[in-house]
């Protein structure tokens, strides 16, 4: 597998913490953050498989992203009652 090194900046704040959980874990810096974004990339996709599923089901039951905003505040205020 090809590796290619990056730059990457961080507050100094937010590289401590980053820091402290990789020593917390026994890993390096670069490890933490490659299992970082490799989460985030994971659950972009998810989102991405949801959403297209959900425009799917929408079209076919010919409901639009307001008619289910009103469903679900209709579903709230009985909630509430």
């Amino acid at each position: 597998m090809a590796v290619s090194t990056v730059n990457i900046s961080f507050q100094k704040k937010l590289l401590a913490q980053i820091d402290q959980i990789a020593e917390d874990e026994s890993r390096t810096r670069s490890e933490l953050i490659r299992e970082a974004v490799r989460i985030y990339i994971d659950r972009k996709k998810e989102w991405k498989i949801l959403f297209n599923t959900g425009a799917q089901i929408g079209s076919t039951l010919k409901i639009s992203e307001k008619d289910v905003m009103g469903e679900i505040k209709r579903y709230r205020k009985q909630k509430v009652k």
